[in-house]
C-alpha cells in the first residue's frame, strides 16, 4: 500500500470515528429538601379569604399589524393615535412613509429631518387630528 493510500485511509477512519461519538445523557439532580424547622407550606393570604389571580399587565405593542415602522428610528405604535411615535423627537409621528410634526400647527415630510411643509388637520391621520385640536 502506498503512503498516500495509507494517509487517505487513516484520515477516513479518523473522520468517521468522530461521527460515532455519543454525548452522555443529561442527568437530573434530586430536588432540594426544604430547610428550616417547618416543612409545611405557608399560605399566601389569610385563612378563609379566596385568592384572585392577578392579570399580568398587557404590554403595549411596539409595532402595528397594518403599518410598517419608520426606517432606522426608535419608535413605538400608539393605537389611540393610529401612528408611530418617534421616541427621539418630541411631537413627531410616522405612518405610511410620511412623518408628521406638531409645532403650534401641523407639518409633514418624507424625512424626520425635513424639509417640512405646512398642512392642516385634514393632512394628518385622524387620531392625531383629534389629539392636537387647534
Amino acid at each position: 500500500m502506498t503512503a498516500i493510500a495509507r494517509i487517505t485511509l487513516l484520515s477516513l477512519v479518523l473522520g468517521l470515528s468522530a461521527c460515532a461519538v455519543q454525548h452522555p445523557a443529561p442527568t437530573t439532580l434530586p430536588p432540594i429538601p426544604p430547610s428550616g424547622p417547618s416543612t409545611k407550606p405557608v399560605p399566601s393570604t389569610a385563612p378563609g379569604k379566596p385568592t384572585t389571580p392577578t392579570k399580568p399587565a398587557k404590554p403595549l405593542p411596539r409595532t402595528s399589524a397594518s403599518f410598517a415602522p419608520p426606517p432606522g428610528g426608535n419608535s413605538h405604535w400608539d393605537a389611540k393615535l393610529g401612528v408611530y411615535v418617534l421616541d427621539d423627537q418630541t411631537d413627531t409621528f410616522y405612518r405610511q412613509r410620511t412623518y408628521y410634526r406638531w409645532n403650534n400647527g401641523w407639518s409633514r415630510s418624507v424625512s424626520p429631518n425635513g424639509p417640512w411643509e405646512e398642512t392642516d388637520i385634514h393632512g394628518v391621520p385622524s387620531g392625531l387630528g383629534r389629539q392636537y385640536q387647534q
